[in-house]
């Protein structure tokens, strides 16, 4: 089999579209834990049809288990995996390491493949992977052919890649702008998209958080040579006639010839499509809005073509057949398969040709009548040994055409299920957790060397300062604060990995232990290194088998994730340290597509912009070394309710755009007490939904 076609299924129509215009798999959601909780989506039974559907026609389901589990959700995520293997799923997508635990102890034959929304961007988080035991990657949407083709050739891992359908702003997984602003988590499955609202710089017209449609299907061929598994549509909030126009299109492309790209923007797109990030050609022509003659290009005529494609049965499965007809002998069909079954039925016994035997050409005609089923069988695919002097009527041979379909069909459904047992009883118990009695440390993390100056940091347990920034401080293994020191690496790394490791190396030589790791592709980066790795917030921790499972990884402490409440949050036990952010301007996305420079480019903005909202609120944008972060407007301020903090072992001040004398204050207000007006607890209070 070539290149596999991935299609998105938000409901049972879509599946059977998507199904019948040649997916090779689908990926769909159950009702609770997957990314689109918005969609129709699939109960247990629904799923249970959609698998057998699938497996009758030669395609796989995929089930997205792909949000960050809470405490409280342990137990529904065990009966999640428990009712995937009941159903068949061929694979399961994860974000969230509680889930990996749990299908390892669980459910072991089970497939498991990394979601996107794990921020796997470089070689080094495939690896990691890989020791975890994941088949296969789905890789960030921001990476270019050529950083595709560098990861391919350093792996044996399936690796899956976006081509068609909405392309987020923020790198997924990383975004937080629509928990922060409205209380509803992309890492939740509930984003909003507040990025398709107006965002500017100067110009109120602007739409600077917003990407035009992905559309790299023209390239697929070239995908497959680099080393790609699958080829995947985003839209499983669409309708079945976008994904029967998808997937489509990718049969087109992967079969050599040039999709038909004018039934995909009918049928949506933002201003058209982009292949910005995959030909490195970023900036302005990447973004675009959903306008007027987008909704009006799919009309009803185009809508009904569409349809089409998918109102019937497409026969895409070829069988081999062959028919045998003896004289007092019962008639014999057998017919096999793709997949290695072989069915033989028997009918009735021939009669005596009185005018016209039944021949080769005639049998041929009637059994491969397969009407309303993915089956066909190719005149050369079928071989008939008839003995002369013998006739069948028609309804013997459409008997034993119909039963040996039939059976094929059951053999196919009836895939045998991954095994589930249930988890140990301590993987899943809520452990009381323990009430500190004592505050937690204080670490600090600044942006640079300059936010420090004016900082009393004897009473601060570690300071975290960006690799470049340690680098450039003299005689740094002599420095009196050299073992509080912790090297922030980036969190966004599309190349360069071999480079950071170097630094890394160099910065241990001098007395640097530890460094801080917002994704999991960094972990391995430290490791490699010989550093000692500590979580932080980017990579989604909010239940207690996550944190056992990431301690397992070998870091040293985590940093949970900032969006749920402390009425969570308080109840994650970790057998290392736990913290959280408790001030800074939370970082709402990472983006490799700056939205300042899309506007008024770099040298106008001089690195101290951002862009406003609607509502004339503003959010600064810094740039790291390969991505920007848009920031929250307001700072998450908790020094006047440090008491509240007392069940995490340390917290952390994120100092972003702060001046030096700002960050000496704000750190003084941590160590002794303070308040502040115009500041936001961020989700510590709030209800994430």
């Amino acid at each position: 089999m070539g290149i596999e076609i991935l299609a998105p299924a938000g409901g049972y129509d879509a599946a059977v579209a998507a199904i019948r215009t040649g997916a090779n798999a689908v990926y769909l959601g159950s009702k609770y834990l997957n990314a689109r909780r918005n969609a129709q989506n699939f109960d247990d039974e629904t799923l249970s049809q959609i698998t057998a559907y699938a497996h009758e026609h030669s395609a796989k389901v995929y089930l997205t288990l792909n949000i960050m589990v809470l405490e409280n959700e342990k137990e529904l995520a065990k009966q999640a995996v428990k009712t995937a293997c009941r159903a068949g799923v061929d694979a399961l997508i994860v974000q969230d390491l509680a889930l990996v635990k749990i299908v390892k102890e669980c459910a072991p034959q089970m497939r498991l493949h990394a979601s996107t929304q794990m921020s796997v961007h470089n070689i080094s988080g495939v690896k990691q992977l890989e020791k975890l035991g994941f088949a296969r990657v789905v890789l960030s949407r921001e990476l270019s052919k050529d950083e595709i083709a560098r990861i391919a050739a350093q792996t044996d891992m399936e690796l899956e890649v976006f081509v068609h359908g909405a392309l987020c702003m923020c790198v997924s997984g990383q975004c937080y702008m629509s928990s922060v602003i409205g209380e509803r988590s992309g890492n939740r499955g509930l984003c909003a998209q507040p990025c398709r609202l107006p965002f500017y710089v100067k110009d109120k017209g602007r739409y600077n958080l917003s990407l035009k449609d992905l559309s790299i299907v023209s390239h697929i061929k070239e995908l497959e040579k680099i080393g790609v598994t699958s080829v995947k549509i985003e839209g499983r909030m669409k309708r079945p006639e976008y994904t029967a126009a998808a997937v489509t299109a990718c049969r087109e492309a992967a079969s050599g010839k040039n999709p038909d790209t004018r039934l995909l923007r009918a049928v949506f797109s933002r201003s058209g499509f982009t292949d910005g990030y995959y030909t490195s050609h970023l900036g302005r022509d990447m973004f675009g809005t959903r306008q007027k003659e987008d909704v009006t290009a799919a009309d009803s005529k185009v809508l009904k073509e569409l349809a089409s494609l998918y109102r019937k049965e497409n026969p895409l499965i070829s069988l081999k057949a062959s028919f045998t007809a003896k004289k007092d002998e019962p008639i014999v069909f057998e017919l096999s398969d793709d997949m290695g079954n072989t069915v033989k039925t028997e009918g009735e016994v021939p009669q005596i040709a009185i005018n016209a035997p039944t021949t080769a050409e005639k049998a041929y005609k009637n059994l491969s009548k397969t009407g309303d089923t993915p089956y066909y069988i190719a005149e050369e695919s079928f071989t008939a040994d008839i003995e002369d002097g013998l006739m069948i009527p028609a309804g013997a041979l459409n008997a034993v055409r119909r039963d040996a379909l039939e059976e094929l069909s059951y053999l196919r459904m009836k895939k045998i299920p991954p095994k589930f047992t249930d988890c140990p009883d301590n993987l899943l118990e809520d452990k009381p957790y323990k009430s500190s009695t004592h505050s937690p440390a204080l670490r600090v993390r600044f942006d640079n060397l300059n936010q420090m100056q004016y900082c009393d940091l004897s009473k601060v347990q570690r300071i975290i300062l960006p690799i470049q920034e340690l680098l450039r401080i003299e005689n740094l293994s002599s420095h009196p604060l050299v073992s509080k020191f912790a090297a922030q690496i980036d969190r966004a790394v599309f190349d360069g990995e071999d480079e950071i490791v170097k630094k890394l190396r160099i910065l241990k030589k001098q007395g640097v232990n530890y460094a801080v790791c917002p994704n999991i592709g960094a972990v391995t980066m430290a490791q490699n290194a010989g550093m000692t790795p500590c979580g932080d917030f980017g990579l989604n921790i909010a239940n207690s088998i996550a944190a056992s499972a990431y301690a397992q990884l070998g870091l040293s402490d985590i940093t949970l994730s900032f969006e749920p409440p402390f009425v969570k949050l308080n109840a994650v036990n970790s057998p290392v340290p736990k913290g959280i952010l408790a001030y800074g301007h939370l970082p709402l996305m990472l983006t490799r597509n700056c939205p300042v420079k899309n506007e008024i480019g770099c040298k106008q903005c001089g690195r101290k912009s951002g862009i406003t909202d609607r509502k004339g609120i503003f959010f600064p944008v810094r740039c790291t070394r390969q991505a920007s972060e848009v920031l929250n407007s307001k700072p998450l301020y908790l020094a006047d309710r440090l008491n509240e903090l007392c069940e995490f072992d340390f917290i952390t001040l994120y100092f972003t755009v702060e001046s030096s004398s700002d960050a000496a204050k704000i750190l003084k207000e941590y160590i002794s007490g303070g308040k502040r007006d115009d500041i936001t607890r961020g989700l510590y209070y709030r209800n994430l939904m």
